[in-house]
């Protein structure tokens, strides 16, 4: 076992965004895979903007049985089942929306929904909803008058606000509402490869004044790297460190791409590259990458708690300030 390997096995490993959807080729069977990889903290999509209501609490429901039988799981409401899972060597399992459309304009399903294990929600998912912009639309009007009472009522219940897939102005606009961290799950850096999913260094150091961090996405439409290199990853990892500092980093590498891609295609007007008959479709890092992700780092200067913070550490942090 080599310098990387120890590192990798002793840090707590978090990926806050993995979309539970036939359709993406993720399933239950997929899990297993993620903890065998080192994995300690996964957190699933449920639901979102693509849900109502009545649709995002089946969704939810369903998935808390299905995770509350398996001994392999731990369903998590604290940071303390997160620790307990990895004592015992289990995979915990968190929550989340892509989206708020779901909740339907109503503040007082949050609490509900946060009650029943989602932990955090995107605010929009690429197209506009009630709440703000999404970032493959032509015009973002900004954070709504809603989008304000919405992440207000996230805070006071302890949901995480996430900001991928929202447009620029309107995530500016939530960093300045929120009074908390605020993540960006799965979104790169722009000065690094410039794309509409991913982020400005203004969006980057707003994003970090809140405490928040940036999640390294693994999709080689957003790297800039049709091989989904951990060169590629390195240098997106890299430029939000040295902006910002390691301390607003953290992780999110996997796909299926061929289920994904197909599914862009299905919709164009959310996915713009996809109406490009060119365009090669998603690749994804994979699990096996993480362990050369650290080896470089560790190579490059970054020291083992500098890699402790971006396996898992950050996001431990931020579960703190929310859940207790």
């Amino acid at each position: 076992m080599d310098r990387a390997e120890a590192v990798l096995r002793d840090a707590l490993v978090w990926d806050n965004v993995w979309p539970l959807e036939p359709w993406a080729g993720n399933g239950w069977v997929k899990l297993p895979d993620f903890a065998s990889a080192g994995w300690n903290v996964l957190s699933l999509t449920i639901a979102g903007d693509d849900h109502s209501i009545g649709q995002a609490f089946a969704r939810v429901a369903a998935a808390r049985k299905r995770i509350l039988a398996d001994s392999s799981l731990v369903f998590v409401e604290t940071v303390d089942d997160i620790l307990a899972a990895r004592k015992a060597g289990k995979l915990a399992i968190t929550l989340h929306f892509e989206g708020t459309r779901c909740f339907e304009r109503s503040l007082d399903v949050i609490e509900p929904f946060f009650r029943l294990g989602v932990r955090h929600t995107l605010l929009a998912f690429n197209a506009s909803n009630s709440a703000g912009g999404g970032c493959a639309e032509k015009e973002d009007g900004g954070l709504t008058i809603f989008g304000r009472k919405l992440i207000a009522e996230m805070e006071r219940v302890g949901m995480m606000l996430d900001l991928s897939h929202v447009g620029a102005r309107t995530s500016l606009d939530a960093l300045v509402a929120s009074t908390k961290p605020v993540l960006f799950t799965h979104s790169n850096a722009s000065a690094v490869h410039p794309h509409y999913r991913n982020l400005t260094d203004e969006q980057i150091r707003a994003c970090a004044r809140t405490g928040g961090l940036v999640g390294l996405s693994g999709s080689s439409d957003y790297l800039g790297d049709t091989g989904a290199s951990t060169e590629a990853l390195f240098r997106h990892l890299d430029h939000i460190a040295q902006l910002v500092g390691i301390d607003h980093i953290g992780l999110d590498l996997v796909f299926d791409a061929e289920a994904v891609s197909n599914f862009a295609r299905s919709r164009a007007d959310e996915w713009p590259q996809a109406r490009d008959p060119n365009w090669p479709g998603f690749r994804y890092a994979r699990l096996s990458q993480l362990v050369e992700l650290v080896r470089m780092m560790l190579s490059r200067g970054y020291s083992e708690s500098d890699v402790a913070k971006f396996l898992g550490g950050n996001y431990l942090r931020i579960a703190r300030a929310f859940w207790g």
